[in-house]
This record gives structure tokens, sequence and C-alpha cells, in this order.
């Protein structure tokens, strides 16, 4: 069985619509959109965190998570996902385009703001100007097993609609490659500012892993309600295919050596809770 045959039986409400119509248009009209002014005695400036990725994996409900926290300022008139630097995969930002960035993170004193666009950690022009724009922020990232954030995002409309054939397979293969990614991430910000999380521990225990981020952001303890840590995440409005036994096969084979590499690089991954990788938890992995 092809791949996308196993997918075929999927809704795509908007197939006649032009590839890239719907998503692109929405992330053309963020990335365009001029910031607000800020309120009186807001303060504007470089974000104090941003959320990269892995697109997938969980990063929407993770952010409100983070928002929920009495320290954290979000604005009401601005989407988390940025998607800023999406029309820079060609050229590079100018001063004017770093101020127009700031711009889009006003606050009160004392508080802190950010946002979350998870194509940025595949997009590889990414970190470096990151740090040109935000060279202070801290980064957090969450990982999910590579297999199943594949078939999430070939569930995922707004992916099916932005991308067709090769191009759409590859890119959803690509973006499970996590150790390079962490590499190039790490390349522009010490490991020390970067928090890398794991999706499936971030579901088992989200008290515990949410305390844990906001420790890193430098926030005080702050509990959140049971019911809203358990609020529906990761959301996707198509069911996910079974994989045909040689594609996930062939995955695993593809993704391992990379996973091998990402222990090194995350030591506290447990890969207990990706059941195609489990085998790599016995033992120290070169």
């Amino acid at each position: 069985m092809r791949i996308k045959d196993a997918f075929a039986h999927l809704p795509n409400r908007k197939r006649d619509r032009p590839a890239t119509a719907r998503s692109d248009a929405a992330r053309s009209a963020t990335r365009r959109a001029e910031p607000a002014p800020p309120p009186p005695g807001f303060v504007i400036g470089p974000p104090d965190f941003v959320g990269v990725g892995a697109q997938k994996a969980g990063t929407t409900w993770w952010f409100r998570l983070i928002e929920a926290h009495p320290g954290v300022y979000q604005s009401p008139d601005q989407r988390p996902e940025l998607h800023f630097f999406d029309r820079f995969h060609e050229g590079w930002l100018t001063p004017a385009d770093i101020e127009r960035y700031h711009r889009h993170f006003p606050r009160p004193p004392g508080m802190i703001t950010g946002e979350k666009t998870p194509e940025y950690l595949a997009d590889h022009w990414v970190p470096r100007m990151l740090r040109e724009a935000a060279p202070d922020c801290r980064i957090i990232v969450l990982l999910r097993d590579p297999i199943e954030r594949y078939r999430s995002a070939h569930a995922h409309d707004d992916q099916r609609e932005s991308l067709s054939g090769r191009r759409a397979e590859n890119d959803m293969f690509q973006r499970g490659f996590y150790a390079r990614q962490l590499e190039r991430l790490h390349g522009s910000f010490a490991p020390e500012r970067v928090l890398v999380l794991q999706y499936e521990r971030c579901v088992a225990e989200p008290a515990a892993q949410l305390a844990r981020t906001y420790q890193f952001l430098d926030l005080p303890p702050h509990a959140i309600a049971a019911e809203e840590l358990r609020l529906p995440r990761n959301r996707t409005r198509a069911e996910k295919a079974d994989l045909p036994a040689q594609r996930r096969s062939l995955l695993r084979d593809e993704y391992e050596p990379d996973v091998r590499a990402l222990r090194a690089i995350v030591p506290d991954l447990d890969l207990s809770l990706w059941p195609d990788f489990a085998h790599l938890a016995e033992g120290d992995v070169p």
C-alpha cells in the first residue's frame, strides 16, 4: 500500500481550493499585520521566551498553560503563532524588521511575554535570526515520538492542503530529525537557554513538567487546576490512519540514528515512551 493511499480516506474539506490558499494566506496575513500600539504604561522589547516546535507536539496546549501563569502576559489582539520569520527564507533581517518584531511584544512592567511558532525548529534560517532579534530570550522545545508526529502531520488539514505529493511527504519526514535541528539551535543559543520537553511526559505528568517550565522561565510556582491541565491537546481534526507495516519499519530505520544522537543531546529523554525506539533505552547508547 502506498502511503498516500493509507491516508486517502481522510477528509479534505478544501480540496477544490488552490494548494496553498488557506494556510499560506492566514500565515501571510499574520506576518504582515502591523502590531497594535501598546496600552499606556506598557513596555516593548524582544520576547522573553519563544516556543520553536516541534510541529504537532502539543505546542499550542503548552503555550496556553504557560500564559495561564499570572506573571505571563499575552496580548488579546495577537495570535501566539507569529510566523514572523517565515518570509525571511531568502534575504536577511534589517534593523527595521527587528524593531517591528519587538513591537509584537508589549507587556506591563514586571511581566514576561513570548510567542510560539512550531515551524521555527525545522527552518534552518530561524535560530540565527532569532538570536539577532532576541539574543536573551529562552527557547522552549517539545519533542514527540517522530513516527507519531509524522502520523499526526499526515492527518493535519493545514499540512495536507499547503503541500502536496513528494514535497509534503519529504517535509513531514524531515521534521522528525530532531537531533540535527537541536544541534543547529544550540549553535545560536547556549544549551542552558533551551528547555527540551518530551510531549509524552507532559501528557503523563503535566503538573511536574509545567512546574519545570515555569522554573526555566524564572517564574514563581503556580498551581493550575487539574481539569485545565487535561484540556484537549494536540487536537487533530481528522483521524490518524494506521501506517503500513513496511512504512513504519522504514521510518523506524531512518529515524533510529537520529534518535540515538538525540539521547546524547537530551540525556533525560525517556525512550520507553516512544515504543518504536524503546529498545534504545536498554543500556548506554553511543
